[in-house]
C-alpha cells in the first residue's frame, strides 16, 4: 500500500510540475507582461471596449498597455492611462486614436508622433485623440441613407413614368 501511494504522490508531482511549466509559458508569451516605462493619459468620448492591459501601439508596434480607465467627473469622457516604453518620447503634439485589429481583433491604442519639440514627460497627457467608431451605429446610419436612396429613386422613377407616353 505504501508503495502505490508513492507512485501516485509522484504522479501528482509531475502533473503539478507540467502545470506550472504551461502557465509560467502562457504568462510570457500572451503580450501582456509590463514594458516599464512612463506613464501617460488621453481623454476619449468612447473608449469602444479599451480595457486594462490593453495594446498600446506605434507603427503597429506594442510599445506599452493600459493601465488604467476611468470617468472624469466634470468632462464624462472616459481618461485611459497607459504606460509607454521610456526609450520612446512623444512630442506633446503626439496624438492617440482608438482602433481596432480588424473585423475580429481587439481594440488598441494608436499614437501617431507629432512635429514639436518639447516632449511629454511621465504624468503628460496627449490632448488630440480621436474616439473608437461605433460599427453599430455606421451600419444604422449606412441602412437609413440606403432606404433614403431607395425612396428618392423610386420616387423618381415614378415621375419619369407619368411624363413618358
Amino acid at each position: 500500500m505504501a508503495r502505490r501511494s508513492a507512485a501516485e504522490i509522484a504522479a501528482g508531482a509531475v502533473v503539478l510540475l507540467v502545470a506550472v511549466g504551461f502557465l509560467s509559458y502562457a504568462v510570457a508569451n500572451t503580450g501582456r507582461t509590463g514594458l516599464g516605462g512612463y506613464s501617460l493619459h488621453a481623454a476619449f468620448d468612447n473608449v469602444g471596449g479599451i480595457s486594462s492591459g490593453a495594446d498600446v501601439r506605434i507603427a503597429g508596434l506594442k510599445v506599452g498597455s493600459v493601465t488604467n480607465l476611468q470617468i472624469d467627473p466634470k468632462s464624462y469622457q472616459a481618461v485611459a492611462t497607459f504606460t509607454v516604453q521610456s526609450d520612446i518620447k512623444l512630442s506633446s503634439d503626439s496624438s492617440a486614436t482608438i482602433a481596432t485589429g480588424g473585423l475580429l481583433g481587439g481594440n488598441f491604442i494608436s499614437l501617431a508622433t507629432g512635429g514639436d519639440e518639447k516632449m511629454l514627460a511621465d504624468g503628460g497627457t496627449i490632448t488630440v485623440t480621436q474616439s473608437a467608431v461605433n460599427l453599430e451605429d455606421l451600419l444604422g446610419k449606412f441602412i437609413f441613407n440606403v432606404g433614403n436612396l431607395a425612396e428618392a429613386a423610386q420616387k423618381q422613377m415614378d415621375t419619369l413614368k407619368k411624363t413618358t407616353p
